[in-house]
Protein backbone atom coordinates (compact mmCIF):
# COMPACT_ATOMS: atom_id res chain seq x y z
CA UNK A 1 0.00 0.00 0.00
CA UNK A 2 1.17 3.49 -0.81
CA UNK A 3 2.02 5.83 2.06
CA UNK A 4 -0.07 8.94 2.77
CA UNK A 5 2.38 11.32 1.10
CA UNK A 6 2.33 9.33 -2.16
CA UNK A 7 -1.46 9.10 -2.08
CA UNK A 8 -1.73 12.83 -1.45
CA UNK A 9 0.62 13.50 -4.38
CA UNK A 10 -1.62 11.42 -6.69
CA UNK A 11 -4.61 13.42 -5.52
CA UNK A 12 -2.87 16.78 -6.01
CA UNK A 13 -1.65 15.82 -9.50
CA UNK A 14 -5.09 14.48 -10.43
CA UNK A 15 -6.79 17.72 -9.34
CA UNK A 16 -4.15 19.79 -11.09
CA UNK A 17 -4.79 18.00 -14.39
CA UNK A 18 -8.57 18.35 -14.03
CA UNK A 19 -8.28 22.04 -13.15
CA UNK A 20 -5.83 22.65 -15.99
CA UNK A 21 -8.18 21.13 -18.53
CA UNK A 22 -11.15 22.96 -17.02
CA UNK A 23 -9.33 26.30 -17.15
CA UNK A 24 -8.39 25.96 -20.82
CA UNK A 25 -10.55 28.46 -22.70
CA UNK A 26 -11.16 26.95 -26.12
CA UNK A 27 -14.17 29.17 -26.82
CA UNK A 28 -13.06 32.81 -26.52
CA UNK A 29 -16.08 34.20 -28.43
CA UNK A 30 -18.47 32.59 -25.99
CA UNK A 31 -16.20 32.92 -22.96
CA UNK A 32 -18.57 35.50 -21.52
CA UNK A 33 -20.78 32.52 -20.72
CA UNK A 34 -20.52 30.69 -17.43
CA UNK A 35 -19.73 26.99 -17.51
CA UNK A 36 -23.36 26.24 -16.67
CA UNK A 37 -24.57 28.46 -19.52
CA UNK A 38 -22.17 26.77 -21.90
CA UNK A 39 -23.38 23.33 -20.76
CA UNK A 40 -26.94 24.47 -21.46
CA UNK A 41 -25.95 25.49 -24.98
CA UNK A 42 -24.25 22.14 -25.48
CA UNK A 43 -27.37 20.22 -24.37
CA UNK A 44 -29.51 22.24 -26.77
CA UNK A 45 -27.13 21.47 -29.65
CA UNK A 46 -27.06 17.76 -28.76
CA UNK A 47 -30.87 17.64 -28.80
CA UNK A 48 -31.12 19.59 -32.06
CA UNK A 49 -28.59 17.28 -33.76
CA UNK A 50 -30.91 14.39 -32.84
CA UNK A 51 -33.72 16.30 -34.54
CA UNK A 52 -35.47 17.10 -31.28
CA UNK A 53 -36.30 19.99 -29.02
CA UNK A 54 -35.63 20.48 -25.34
CA UNK A 55 -37.66 22.08 -22.57
CA UNK A 56 -36.38 23.88 -19.47
CA UNK A 57 -37.13 21.05 -17.03
CA UNK A 58 -35.08 18.60 -19.11
CA UNK A 59 -32.23 21.12 -19.31
CA UNK A 60 -32.34 21.44 -15.52
CA UNK A 61 -32.14 17.66 -15.11
CA UNK A 62 -29.24 17.25 -17.55
CA UNK A 63 -27.22 20.18 -16.21
CA UNK A 64 -27.95 19.37 -12.56
CA UNK A 65 -29.60 22.61 -11.46
CA UNK A 66 -33.08 23.44 -10.21
CA UNK A 67 -35.89 24.36 -12.59
CA UNK A 68 -35.95 27.80 -11.00
CA UNK A 69 -32.24 28.28 -11.71
CA UNK A 70 -32.64 27.11 -15.31
CA UNK A 71 -35.53 29.52 -15.80
CA UNK A 72 -33.42 32.43 -14.55
CA UNK A 73 -30.45 31.43 -16.72
CA UNK A 74 -32.59 30.97 -19.84
CA UNK A 75 -34.26 34.36 -19.24
CA UNK A 76 -30.85 36.01 -18.90
CA UNK A 77 -29.65 34.34 -22.10
CA UNK A 78 -32.83 35.44 -23.87
CA UNK A 79 -32.13 39.05 -22.88
CA UNK A 80 -28.62 38.67 -24.33
CA UNK A 81 -30.15 37.24 -27.55
CA UNK A 82 -28.40 33.90 -27.10
CA UNK A 83 -31.51 31.75 -26.63
CA UNK A 84 -35.16 31.95 -27.61
CA UNK A 85 -38.22 30.18 -26.25
CA UNK A 86 -40.55 28.74 -28.88
CA UNK A 87 -44.08 27.59 -28.03
CA UNK A 88 -44.72 23.95 -28.78
CA UNK A 89 -47.28 23.79 -31.61
CA UNK A 90 -49.41 21.13 -29.91
CA UNK A 91 -49.24 22.35 -26.28
CA UNK A 92 -49.13 26.05 -25.40
CA UNK A 93 -47.98 25.21 -21.84
CA UNK A 94 -44.68 23.92 -23.22
CA UNK A 95 -41.91 26.10 -24.59
CA UNK A 96 -38.82 24.73 -26.29
CA UNK A 97 -35.48 26.38 -25.62
CA UNK A 98 -33.41 26.97 -28.75
CA UNK A 99 -30.41 28.94 -29.97
CA UNK A 100 -31.04 32.33 -31.47
CA UNK A 101 -29.77 32.57 -35.06
CA UNK A 102 -26.99 34.92 -33.88
CA UNK A 103 -25.81 32.52 -31.17
CA UNK A 104 -25.93 29.52 -33.49
CA UNK A 105 -23.64 31.32 -35.96
CA UNK A 106 -21.10 32.20 -33.22
CA UNK A 107 -21.22 28.69 -31.76
CA UNK A 108 -20.63 27.08 -35.16
CA UNK A 109 -17.63 29.34 -35.88
CA UNK A 110 -16.15 28.49 -32.50
CA UNK A 111 -16.70 24.77 -33.05
CA UNK A 112 -14.84 24.95 -36.36
CA UNK A 113 -11.94 26.70 -34.60
CA UNK A 114 -11.88 24.17 -31.74
CA UNK A 115 -11.99 21.29 -34.22
CA UNK A 116 -8.86 22.70 -35.89
CA UNK A 117 -7.14 22.91 -32.49
CA UNK A 118 -8.12 19.34 -31.60
CA UNK A 119 -6.98 18.11 -35.01
CA UNK A 120 -3.52 19.57 -34.33
CA UNK A 121 -3.49 18.14 -30.79
CA UNK A 122 -4.42 14.66 -32.05
CA UNK A 123 -1.84 14.89 -34.85
CA UNK A 124 0.89 15.86 -32.37
CA UNK A 125 -0.17 13.47 -29.62
CA UNK A 126 -1.21 10.62 -31.92
CA UNK A 127 -4.69 9.22 -32.45
CA UNK A 128 -3.95 5.89 -30.72
CA UNK A 129 -2.38 7.63 -27.74
CA UNK A 130 -5.36 10.00 -27.55
CA UNK A 131 -7.85 7.12 -27.63
CA UNK A 132 -5.90 5.27 -24.95
CA UNK A 133 -5.58 8.39 -22.78
CA UNK A 134 -9.31 9.19 -23.06
CA UNK A 135 -10.27 5.59 -22.22
CA UNK A 136 -7.96 5.65 -19.19
CA UNK A 137 -9.40 9.00 -18.03
CA UNK A 138 -12.93 7.60 -18.32
CA UNK A 139 -11.85 4.53 -16.37
CA UNK A 140 -10.28 6.69 -13.64
CA UNK A 141 -13.44 8.80 -13.36
CA UNK A 142 -15.64 5.70 -13.06
CA UNK A 143 -13.27 4.19 -10.48
CA UNK A 144 -13.22 7.38 -8.41
CA UNK A 145 -17.04 7.57 -8.52
CA UNK A 146 -17.44 3.91 -7.56
CA UNK A 147 -14.89 4.03 -4.73
CA UNK A 148 -16.34 7.31 -3.46
CA UNK A 149 -19.83 5.78 -3.40
CA UNK A 150 -18.56 2.66 -1.64
CA UNK A 151 -16.70 4.74 0.95
CA UNK A 152 -19.75 6.94 1.57
CA UNK A 153 -21.84 3.95 2.66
Amino acid sequence: MKNEIELNEYFVRFLSIVQGLDATNLFPQVSKLTKTEFRILREIIVEQKKGGHIISSELARRVGVTRSAISQIVSKLEEREVLVRIDAPDDKKIAYVEFSPKAYEIFNKECVRVNKIMEKVVNEFGAQKMEKWLAECEEIIETVKRVNDETAL
